[in-house]
């Protein structure tokens, strides 16, 4: 007779969870996961958005995938396909008004998820990189609003487009170059959509999903950051909850209560609410005039508004250089954030980086309501 060897495994039982264990071994990862804990203290609120934002992204990527079935690119049929989706696909125009809803909040929760993290420097060693690749990932949800924003080809986007791309072009040497790049020659024109649609649709959601894997493998890893407050803290007093189910349960919840919000928006408002809007309006036409009053999209209005409110020359250089350098500037800075804070590092709050995450906050604010309301 054959004797068992210590390689025979036997099986976890016949339920589907014990066939899956049985080949990838789940019980290892539930068992790490169970040892995870999320600190409970007044911010703990705070955790979730990371965590709402994920949720949008996926309903991006279902309800994109949708739109892809019957959208079709080019200054021919761009609009006349958007249009078919709202007006003859079944429920077209619910899935559109949800893929702009969700993208619209997405851009919203992670700005709120970046200025919570950095007011409670949750950036201090060891998160430098998961700090990174979280502004990684706001800078590619703004590049997906801002590529999807001319799919349409309607008035509106097209002379958005238009001025936006035609920023670059102020950048010396070669910001020329950049824009005949970003258009596909020297005005938005059809090839311009062929050029955002596959920026929009294929190379935004792979950078997008390379760094998002990274920022959860890091999360996962160093788990959720605790508060300045509790370095001196005995043990005993700090309170814990576990990851999993507890914190888990939880975030799926709010995950449906999100998913009733954007319901209830998708259905109610299909074309947006004020200056959140997207209506399809008249299709693009190169020869006609520009409508009196072009706006970006809200998450561009604050940079779209500072620019505006320059002279046309300072010194030697033209205003608008000189913002776009301001702004650069000020990027680098703030991603570089959990370098350049040394308090952060011996567990100290800094009062430099906190009035300056204070004053950003306050600044994009306050240009954002200066574009809308003046």
């Amino acid at each position: 007779m054959a004797q068992t060897t210590s390689q025979t495994r036997k099986p976890s039982g016949g339920t589907i969870y014990g066939w899956i264990n049985d080949r990838f071994k789940i019980d290892a990862l539930v068992e790490y996961m169970s040892h995870k804990v999320v600190p409970l203290h007044g911010h703990s609120i705070f955790y979730y958005f990371g965590g709402i934002s994920l949720f949008l992204f996926i309903v991006q990527v279902v309800t994109g995938i949708l739109l892809l079935m019957y959208y079709r690119p080019g200054a021919e049929s761009a609009y006349e396909s958007v249009r078919f989706i709202v007006s003859n696909v079944s429920f077209g125009w619910l899935i559109r008004s949800i893929h702009s809803w969700s993208a619209n909040l997405m851009i919203l929760s992670v700005f709120v998820h970046m200025f919570t993290v950095y007011l409670t420097q949750a950036y201090r060693t060891p998160r430098e990189l998961t700090w990174l690749t979280g502004m990684g990932l706001l800078g590619l949800a703004m590049l997906f609003g801002f590529s999807g924003y001319l799919l349409p080809w309607n008035e509106l986007s097209f002379f958005a487009t238009r001025v936006g791309t035609g920023m670059a072009g102020t950048i010396p040497v070669i910001g020329h170059k950049i824009m005949t790049i970003m258009r596909g020659g020297d005005d938005v024109t059809g090839a311009t959509i062929g050029r955002f649609f596959g920026l929009h649709v294929a190379i935004l959601p792979g950078l997008f999903t390379l760094l998002l894997t990274g920022h959860l493998v890091f999360i996962q890893r160093q788990g959720m950051s605790e508060p300045l407050e509790w370095k001196d803290k005995p043990q005993s007093q700090k309170k814990y909850m576990k990851f999993f189910p507890s914190f888990l349960l939880r975030d799926l919840l709010v995950w449906l209560i999100v998913l009733n919000v954007l319901a209830v928006l998708a259905v109610l408002f299909p074309e947006g609410i004020g200056v959140v809007h997207w209506p399809l309006g008249a299709k693009a036409d190169l020869f006609a005039p520009p409508p009196a009053v072009i706006r970006p999209e809200w998450y561009f209005m604050f940079a779209f508004q500072s620019l505006k409110l320059l002279p046309s020359h300072i010194w030697f250089m033209e205003g608008e250089l000189v913002g776009i350098a301001v702004f650069t500037v000020g990027g680098v800075v703030w991603a570089l954030v959990p370098f350049l804070d040394k308090k952060s590092v011996a567990g100290e709050r800094s009062g430099f980086f906190q009035a300056f995450g204070w004053f950003v906050l306050a600044f994009i604010v306050a240009m954002t309501l200066i574009g809308y309301l003046v």
